[in-house]
């Protein structure tokens, strides 16, 4: 499993609770892991293909829909592949701001540019936390319903507590650059 592409174990996740299109996919990767997990069209589908070529996945033709969907589902073999990297140690976490890079070098300017960066930063930070919030108190109503819910509970108490941190940093920023 040295060479699994994260990708793969994403969409394979993602086909261990339902079955999806690509489209659909792609949609769960930008609302719900959007906060810590991004991917492209360009990389989901041909991940895909390969998941069904390796016998991870397979996919039918949805014959209920006018635009001929294609509908992915995990095998056996993809909840044993599944599973399997989920044991496996964490390669790395990574943090990736560009927010974060422009201050960096932000002495190349002035300090009107890098608080604008900082309340741009900060004002999606504002706009994303309560969409979590509200999360938090759905996931704590099915927690005795389904365990999946408390694995995705976690995730979102982590989102919630780094996003309250920023919004702290984002205010001692704006003190520090204006010179207080």
């Amino acid at each position: 499993m040295a060479n699994e592409k994260k990708i793969d174990c994403v969409i394979l996740g993602l086909l261990s609770h339902e079955e999806l299109t690509g489209y659909e996919i792609k949609k769960r990767m930008d609302t719900t892991l959007k906060y810590f997990w991004s991917a492209s069209y360009g990389s989901i589908y041909p991940a895909l293909n390969d998941l069904v070529q390796r016998g991870l996945a397979t996919k039918r033709e949805d014959t209920e829909s006018k635009r001929n969907k294609l509908i992915y589902t995990i095998t056996e073999s993809g909840r044993n592949y599944l599973k399997k990297w989920l044991t496996l140690p964490i390669e790395k976490d990574e943090l990736h701001y560009e927010t974060l890079l422009k201050l960096f070098f932000g002495n190349e300017l002035d300090e009107k540019q890098a608080l604008l960066h900082i309340e741009a930063f900060e004002k999606k930070i504002e706009e994303e936390l309560p969409y979590l919030l509200n999360a938090e108190i759905i996931l704590n109503k099915y927690l005795n319903k389904d365990s999946a819910h408390k694995y995705y509970l976690l995730t979102v108490k982590f989102g919630i507590k780094t996003y309250q941190t920023y919004l702290e940093w984002c205010k001692e920023a704006k003190k520090l650059l204006a010179g207080g």
